[in-house]
């Protein structure tokens, strides 16, 4: 096996750049979700659960990791996080007022607290933010750190749940034979590691569950298989349309489940082309 793509998402929910290299750090991968927007009709960081039009939105880094970040808007112009006109401009684009922020410390609560739901039903929230069906089953949320209960990440961070995500060229190869008339694209699944695993079939990746893997440099341990939720359903640009039938076939023939997600052991660079073993 050997690392195929390597992925950063500047901002939470926006389309991300594939780089031929990745430093992996304690808290996941430098550079990946450093900013995020801020809802300010209900309050809170949110993704593209709540405001799925931040999936057509693009964002890239201009120069460096550390530096602006330019975000290309629907219409194919960009604008950058260092424009006083940024949220203004994305907000427009959304038709929903956000500001954009960069991290913040960990011990800033407040700016990590989860808004107000959009229900006062838990179940229809639940069942709104992954994108179920009444007749289909949620997530068992005990998988996932139980700080995100409260704040929209783990704090410090705007990851989901934990600080890496990764997918095989078997799982994605296998749903497209299994999908053949619906768009199979990693852009709407958003992995930071794409390992090749050859003629493999089926989705490998979800058998890993409590293993490490090595890759580069770094070392991850494999946490728990990622539940998907709506935001695998959002259009992402017009050649990757809305489409629920994707989640329907995650939900009834893989448990859920697309991708593990991994906690990082030992940090390193990991490049394109590196070899991975599983331990």
């Amino acid at each position: 096996m050997h690392v195929d793509q390597l992925w950063i998402h500047p901002v939470k929910s926006m389309i991300g750049m594939p780089v031929e290299s990745i430093d992996v750090t304690g808290t996941g991968v430098a550079g990946d979700r450093t900013w995020a927007v801020r809802d300010e009709v209900r309050g809170g960081i949110r993704g593209a659960k709540k405001i799925g039009g931040l999936m057509r939105l693009a964002a890239r880094y201009r120069d460096g990791f550390d530096g602006p970040v330019d975000i290309t808007l629907t219409d194919g112009t960009t604008v950058g996080t260092d424009d006083p006109e940024a949220a203004a401009r994305v907000s427009a684009d959304l038709d929903h007022e956000v500001t954009l922020w960069p991290l913040r410390p960990a011990d800033d609560l407040d700016h990590y607290r989860r808004g107000a739901p959009d229900s006062d039903d838990l179940l229809e929230e639940l069942r709104s933010i992954f994108g179920r069906d009444e007749d289909e089953p949620l997530p068992d949320l005990s998988v996932f750190p139980p700080e995100i209960l409260e704040f929209e990440s783990p704090l410090g961070t705007y990851v989901d749940a934990f600080p890496v995500l990764v997918m095989t060229t078997s799982a994605l190869r296998t749903l497209t034979e299994a999908l053949p008339d619906q768009v199979i694209d990693v852009r709407r699944f958003r992995p930071n590691v794409i390992v090749d695993t050859g003629d493999e079939p089926g989705h490998p990746e979800l058998g890993w569950q409590g293993r490490r893997l090595r890759l580069g440099e770094a070392e991850l341990e494999l946490v728990t298989p990622c539940p998907r939720c709506v935001m695998v359903t959002r259009e992402v640009t017009p050649d990757i349309p809305a489409d629920r039938g994707i989640l329907r076939h995650v939900i009834r023939e893989l448990d859920q489940n697309l991708g593990m997600y991994a906690n990082v052991i030992r940090p390193g660079r990991v490049e394109r082309g590196d070899p991975v073993e599983l331990i």
